[in-house]
């Protein structure tokens, strides 16, 4: 049988770099921020190695089920 990951297991632990900060994302859930027909928003907490982690909204893609694919705030797909 084949292992069956959420899109919130599969975030979590993956590097996160953009402009304003850099690190990697420790926690994911599922929000209600609009990206359009084929993309889900996601809430991830980031650990930049600071005392406090950041926060940011993401886009995860999801052209078809199969194969989703994400970038920072919906801004061109990886």
């Amino acid at each position: 049988m084949a292992n069956l990951y959420t899109i919130e297991d599969l975030l979590i632990g993956k590097s996160y770099r953009s402009k304003s900060t850099d690190g990697t994302i420790v926690s994911a859930q599922k929000s209600d921020t609009w990206y359009g027909r084929e993309a889900q928003g996601y809430f991830v907490e980031i650990d930049e190695g600071r005392i406090n982690n950041t926060y940011r909204h993401i886009a995860v893609g999801t052209v078809d089920e199969h194969s989703p694919v994400w970038s920072e705030n919906g801004r061109g797909w990886l």
